[in-house]
Order: structure tokens, then sequence, then C-alpha cells
């Protein structure tokens, strides 16, 4: 049988429910620009009801309601959508962490311009040509060397330039691991919070977004699988190896390769590379494109030097024709050793001129022996070192020889061209990438995200469930008050 306070406490239970709602739907409102924080909802469920009154308690069916309860405060979130914005955001890393690389070289290199290397080498071109025409005139000497000076000096620049982006790059690696290392450990930690509260039956989904945040992240730098274990933890491995068991994080350091003086990655002591996410997209760049980069130039810088400097030591200067003998200086040394008759530049970091050319114009070799090797003065080795720009070198499988058949200008032409067909090729699939992550963020964001004017009708529902909870309690108050204070007076 019914208690005579029964509609009391089913108010009461209407009252409270409808409060944990409207608690609820405030602390939804409060953060609604939090990033990560997910929407959550009060579940409430009628309570187990009681037999109907009646002189025979067990004859006639019906149960009479007890009211409402708040069973769980959900948190609104769609598991296989993390998974697809996980998937995709390490895609969007890997081509962002490419780009940024070439996006760096097309700087440097900056082609086509007035500037660039190919302008340089160019006006170097035609400046041999303009001395074939009076190989005695001492302002043409002097525009010759200041013109190939320039272009040793843009190899060398550019080359410096690139080895810086290296280091860069090798400073990102070091950076970054020590951010994975941190995620892990923050990571094991939101576990180790949440296993102390589950077991007591809380639902910490405060905590669980702060663990989702964390995970958003780490998926962008490196592969990440989640999986969900006991106690509301999760385990987390990175490019399929152990990163996150539990309550421990398996630690992420770099160390410095003796070979190469790079930095190395390492996971719980042992080596770790990256295959994708922006980690993967940094160390490609670091380890192919930029030393592929570097190995293009310092073949162009080779083969043009050695063209030149053979054609040069087989000429004779004014110098040579005043004192009747040939020196046969290469026009380019290296600038490790600077000597008249030293090496031949061994890349485009290392292009010097001739110190001999340096100190005298009279040192440049214009022209060519006379039969007998008589050092008489003409114009043919000038006009032989202005027709390299068209010569086609041939192939070969040295370490400084052309991969293919080509002139030094069509080599230079390709190398460019293909830098910047790689970099449209980071460049679009980074925005697809990056489209596909917002898609799939803005569907997740329909389930998770919070929308104030939703979470303002339903603070009205709640509010008006709530004042009429109230008001029926206020009319069960009275006619208590009537049946206590009212009833059995008559008469006195």
């Amino acid at each position: 049988m019914r208690s005579t306070f029964h509609g009391l406490e089913v108010s009461k239970r209407g009252l409270f429910a409808q409060q944990s709602a409207l608690n609820t739907t405030g602390h939804n409102i409060s953060n609604a620009n939090t990033e990560g924080y997910t929407r959550q909802r009060v579940n409430m469920q009628a309570t187990t009801g009681l037999p109907y009154v009646g002189l025979q308690a067990g004859i006639e069916p019906g149960l009479l309601g007890t009211g409402v309860q708040a069973v769980s405060i959900q948190r609104l979130r769609e598991e296989f959508l993390d998974i697809q914005y996980r998937n995709e955001y390490k895609r969007q890393g890997y081509w962002e962490g490419r780009l940024e690389t070439l996006e760096k070289l097309e700087g440097i290199m900056n082609e086509p311009s007035d500037t660039g290397l190919q302008k340089v080498m160019d006006q170097m071109w035609q400046a041999w040509q303009d001395l074939a025409k009076d190989p005695t005139d001492t302002s043409a000497r002097a525009v010759v060397r200041e013109r190939s000076k320039a272009v040793a000096d843009t190899f060398n620049t550019l080359t410096n330039h690139i080895q810086e982006v290296r280091t860069d790059l090798d400073n990102v690696v070091n950076v970054k691991a020590l951010e994975i290392n941190s995620l892990g450990q923050q990571l094991a930690n939101l576990n180790n919070q949440i296993s102390n509260v589950v077991p007591h039956g809380y639902q910490p989904n405060d905590l669980y977004d702060q663990r989702d945040v964390l995970l958003d992240k780490l998926s962008k730098l490196v592969e990440t699988r989640v999986t969900q274990t006991t106690a509301g933890m999760v385990n987390v491995t990175i490019e399929g190896r152990d990163f996150v068991t539990g309550v421990t994080s398996q630690p992420v350091a770099t160390q410095q390769n003796p070979a190469t003086g790079l930095s190395d990655m390492t996971l719980g002591g042992a080596q770790f590379v990256p295959t994708t996410g922006y980690m993967a997209g940094v160390l490609q760049s670091r380890d192919q494109i930029v030393p592929n980069m570097l190995k293009r130039l310092d073949v162009l810088a080779v083969n043009l030097t050695k063209e030149i400097n053979d054609l040069h030591r087989q000429g004779v200067s004014l110098t040579d024709i005043k004192n009747g003998t040939a020196q046969g200086l290469p026009f380019f040394v290296d600038s490790s050793s600077l000597a008249a008759n030293g090496d031949y530049p061994k890349g485009a970091g290392t292009i010097s001129i001739n110190p001999e050319i340096l100190k005298s114009l009279d040192a440049i070799a214009a022209a060519k022996p006379e039969a007998g090797g008589t050092p008489v003065g003409n114009n043919e080795s000038a006009l032989a070192i202005a027709s390299i720009k068209f010569k086609v070198l041939a192939a070969g499988t040295g370490p400084n020889d052309l991969p293919e058949s080509s002139t030094l200008d069509n080599y230079y032409r390709y190398t460019i061209s293909q830098l910047g067909v790689d970099a449209q090729e980071a460049e679009r699939n980074q925005l697809n990438s990056e489209m596909l992550v917002g898609t799939v963020d803005n569907q997740r964001q329909s389930v998770s995200g919070v929308s104030i004017d939703d979470e303002m009708a339903e603070m009205v529902k709640f509010q008006h469930a709530y004042n009429a909870s109230a008001r029926v309690m206020t009319s069960v108050d009275e006619i208590l008050d009537k049946i206590i204070n009212g009833m059995g007076i008559v008469g006195r």
C-alpha cells in the first residue's frame, strides 16, 4: 500500500532529476568553447512502481508510479568517427611535414627569378661569350671573373641554406620526440585517474575528453591505435608498437647517430622510425628530400666546374703569353685547398675561384695554343667555355655523374621542375587530407559538439519540468495540510 507521503516523494524525485539535467545543460553551455569537450546528457528512467492500492492488494493489475531518477550522465561521442578522424589526421600530418620542407626549398632556390642560380649561370656564359669578342679586354675579363665568382657564391649559399634546413629538421625531430613522450606520460596519468574512479561507479566524462584530445594530437604525429581495456583505461600503440599500457608509458627519446651526426628516435630504448604522420614527413624530408637536393646541386657544380677547368687548363692566359709557357691553371678550385693547382671542387659548397685569377685578370686563359704549343693570343678557349652551356654530357654511374644525358642547364631545370612537382603534389594531398579531416570533424561535432541554441531549448524544457514538479509538491503539501490540520475539528 502506498505511503501517505507518496506524492511528496514522487515530486522530490522529479525535482532532483530535472535539477541534474539543468546542471548538466549548464555544464555543456559553459564548455561550448572548450577544446575537445563532448556534449553530455542525463539519462532518466522511471523508478520501480508499487502495486496499485486496493482492499485486495494482489487482485487488481497495475503498478503505481514512484517517479523518476537520473541513472547516468552520458557522453555523446561516436568512437567510429574518432577512428576515422585519427586515420585522416595522420595523413594530413605526413603531407604537412613534407610540404613545409618543399616550400622552404622552393624559397631557397627562388626559381625562376633574376637572382636565382639559373640567371647567374646564364650571365656567366654570356660573360665568356663577350670575352671571346676581345680576349685582351680587361673589363671583359673582370666581368668573367665576377660572374664566375657569383656562380661560386650562389652554389655556396644555396648549399649552406639547404644544410640549415636539414639542421632545422633535425631540431624538429628532437622537439617532437619530447612532445610524443609528454603525450604518453599524460595519457598514462589520465588512465590512472580514470581507473581510480570508474570501479566506484563514477563516469569521469571530462577526463575522457582530456584523454581524447591527447589522442587526437598524438595521431597527427604518428600512427595511433587505441584499445579499450578494464576500468575505463585504454592501451595505445604507435606504429604497431606498445606505447601506453595501462598506467605506464614507454619513453620516446632521441640519440645522435655517430655516422650521420643526426638524431635517431627511440621507443623504449629501441630504434623507432615512424612511417606515417607528421614525424614520417619530417624524417623523410631530413633524410631523403634535402640530401637529394644537395646531391643534385653537387652533381651540377662538380660537372660545371670540371668542364670549365678542363678547357681552362688547356688554354693560355695573357700571363702565359708574356712568359712564353702555359701554366695550366684550373679556373675553379676547392675552398679547402686554395692552391693555384689545387683540387677541383668536390661539391657545390666548396667552389672557389682560383686565387691566381683573383690576384690577376691576366691569369684567365681565354686563348688556346697554336700548333706546336706556342702560346699566342686567340679567343678559342673562351668560345669553348661559353659553348659548355649547350654541351650534352653523357650519363654515368659515378657518384658525380649525371644520371641521364643532358646539358647542364637542362639538368638544373629538371631539378627545379621536379621540386615544383613534388611541392604541388604535397600541397594537393595536404589540402585533400585537410578537407577530409574537416569533413569527419564536422560529423563528429554534429554528434559531440555543443549547440548553444539546442542547449537553451533543453534548459527551458528542464526548467518547466522542474517548476511543474515543484507545483505538484506544493499541491500535495496543501492536501496533506488539509488532512492533518483541517480534518476532525467539526463541532468544536
